[in-house]
């Protein structure tokens, strides 16, 4: 199963017990599907006491299940809490948007979204050109004003 597919087979489930672990997780999503993997990230820190960061991922085999697991489990009481449910989303690149440590337009995706065609870029200095070869004339609109001052009446 290629990278995409595992994400769209795969539902969030936050809000999650410390209690919780994986068989708990498990036991309340069996219903929905066949389970593939459960995730519970672990504490970023290495002398935390959580079991998990309080939400997890379930995988499921087949796709179409997610959306069942959704609809009956989101806004569910597990263990006390009350979980939110939804489809999972793939992980951010690093390596792409802001906070990356790449400039924004050497990203590919950036450049794919703004490569400009040499096409546009020749009609545009064909308009640049064309405006500075006619000099700007400041007194141009000025013919009619003989009198200086408020009109009189």
């Amino acid at each position: 199963m290629t990278d995409q597919a595992r994400w769209k087979a795969t539902v969030y489930v936050g809000g999650l017990s410390p209690m919780v672990n994986a068989e708990n997780l498990a036991a309340a999503f069996l219903p929905f599907g066949e389970i593939a993997d459960i995730s519970l990230p672990k504490p970023d820190s290495p002398n935390s006491t959580e079991p998990h960061r309080g939400f997890g991922y379930v995988e499921f085999e087949d796709a179409e299940d997610v959306k069942d697991a959704i609809d009956n489990m989101d806004q569910s009481e597990l263990f006390g809490k009350v979980i939110k449910v939804s489809a999972a989303k793939p992980p951010k690149n690093v390596n792409e948007g802001l906070g990356s440590k790449t400039a924004l337009w050497e990203q590919e995706g950036w450049l794919a979204e703004h490569a400009v065609s040499e096409e546009d870029k020749l009609a545009a200095e064909g308009t640049r050109s064309a405006a500075e070869d006619r000099p700007d004339d400041p007194m141009q609109g000025l013919e009619g004003l003989d009198v200086a001052g408020p009109k009189p009446e």
